[in-house]
């Protein structure tokens, strides 16, 4: 199975990154999610900690994170590591790697 990445913007979609993410794993694909602007908020959500455990790779952009109010070095959500605030290279590399990608 192919690897998957999903790019999260929006904070409405947890319940979709969960499903698709779920899915795909069932499936045995490699699954690596990047949050971003907006969809960083989804650290604060309940399920946060679970889609870091069953996802591959979670990394959130710490600058998006940051503008959204949260600090990024001393608030590091559940199920990440300050290694998982990362940047939009950490998206280039998502994009570089996985050979499917989609948007939520």
């Amino acid at each position: 199975m192919a690897n998957l990445g999903i790019f999260v913007t929006n904070p409405k979609n947890m319940a979709h990154v969960m499903g698709v993410t779920k899915a795909a794993k069932a499936k045995g694909a490699t699954v690596k999610v990047f949050f971003t602007w907006k969809g960083t908020m989804l650290a604060r959500d309940p399920q946060f900690p679970e889609i870091c455990k069953i996802a591959d790779e979670v990394a959130i952009c710490a600058d998006s994170y940051k503008k959204m109010g949260y600090d990024p070095e001393n608030d590091i959500p559940e199920g990440l590591t300050a290694k998982e605030m990362s940047t939009q290279a950490k998206h280039g590399y998502l994009i570089d790697d996985c050979e499917k990608y989609m948007t939520l």
